[in-house]
């Protein structure tokens, strides 16, 4: 049998495979609000095999956007706009869905990234003032950013607690909190780009405290039954910044707290990054957070191939394994995989007659007939 085609069980959700298709910015929301252009992505992307869909990065607030085109979930209506494309995701897939919350911090007013991915100044049309735990800019050269007070660090965690009730209102099957990349959740935790001299900067227990709270408030808003990970980057790739050891404390106590998975992916703190890219780059950190704290880990970075995957999972290396580029590249990764491995995965009766000859049984025992 299948390694990457076991099921897994997170709290009340049970999955049958270990694919996950990682949350890819879209850049292409109105005023957070999802579109065709959403319906048709994630449609197309829930008939790829994958166990688990997880949304883009969905901003808690308008200013927690990356750019003014992300997609958010803020307000009643950016929650109306994803009523339509979570049902017919629902009416044609059996897919888990899940949604990545967030919000930019420093890395806030940007451009989209074919339109260079700079940051917009704040008194452009299209600009805003990012907010971040220091006001330390991203680049040499911006404007910083504004420093979140006492208040402004309630406002942001009653945010993420809003955007995890409304997510569960619209029947959403779990929720990743995106502590990674740059974005503030990591700001908080990089030395790098948290220079605060209060209880939320300095020691490493101090530079936790905020992202623990956003935790702990969301894992309480949102249904018991349903699981809550978090996405890490386990290294800045810059000396002197957060790295391996401290994602592993930090994982034993969000282990602590009932998190159902931890996400390793690594960078995005700082342009001075120097990253070391290759096959599975980063499932050593995956493997390293797994094997330090029994946490359900995703490995992500240049999975490409079945058998990779399959190894990885059947190593025991992690529990998922989660895949960006590749999806949208081959979206029906999913069905190419399983036939790869003598496996099977689920797919609609109309597609039925799509696999070639020599791969009859990769949708499992159906039939197609005609008169």
């Amino acid at each position: 049998m299948s390694a990457l085609f076991s099921p897994f069980t997170l709290r009340d959700l049970t999955v049958p495979n270990r694919i996950v298709v990682s949350p890819m910015c879209q850049y292409s929301a109105t005023d957070g609000q999802a579109n065709a252009w959403h319906l048709i992505h994630l449609g197309g992307l829930a008939l790829s095999g994958a166990g688990m869909l997880i949304i883009e990065a969905t901003a808690v607030e308008a200013l927690g956007r990356i750019t003014p085109g992300d997609l958010g979930l803020w307000d009643d209506v950016t929650e109306a706009a994803l009523v339509p494309m979570l049902a017919a995701i629902r009416q044609v897939s059996n897919t888990a869905v899940v949604m990545q919350i967030a919000h930019a911090g420093r890395k806030a007013s940007s451009h989209v990234p074919w339109d260079g991915g700079q940051l917009i100044p704040a008194d452009a049309p299209d600009g805003w003032v990012p907010h971040a735990p220091s006001a330390v800019p991203q680049k040499a050269g911006e404007a910083a950013s504004l420093a979140l007070d006492s208040a402004g660090l309630h406002r942001v965690r009653d945010a993420f607690v809003a955007t995890a009730k409304r997510a569960a209102r619209l029947g959403i099957d779990g929720l990743e909190i995106h502590g990674a990349h740059g974005y503030l959740l990591h700001q908080f935790l990089s030395p790098i780009s948290n220079r605060r001299n209060d209880e939320y900067g300095g020691s490493l227990e101090n530079r936790m405290r905020f992202p623990l709270e956003v935790f702990d408030a969301v894992r309480a808003a949102f249904p018991a039954d349903k699981p809550v990970g978090l996405k890490v980057s386990a290294t800045d790739w810059v000396e002197g910044g957060w790295d391996i050891g401290q994602t592993i404390a930090f994982s034993k106590e969000l282990k602590t707290r009932g998190v159902d998975w931890i996400d390793v992916s690594s960078g995005g703190i700082s342009p001075l990054q120097k990253i070391t890219v290759g096959p599975g780059y980063q499932v050593p950190f995956a493997k390293a957070v797994k094997e330090a704290t029994g946490v359900t880990t995703m490995a992500v970075g240049l999975i490409t191939e079945a058998r990779q995957a399959e190894d990885l999972i059947a190593s025991g290396q992690a529990d998922f394994v989660a895949l960006a580029r590749a999806m949208l590249y081959d979206p029906r990764w999913g069905w190419h995989a399983a036939a790869a491995l003598g496996a099977t995965v689920e797919a609609p009766p109309p597609y039925w007659r799509a696999p070639p000859r020599e791969h009859q049984a990769v949708f499992g025992n159906t039939a197609f007939g005609a008169r």
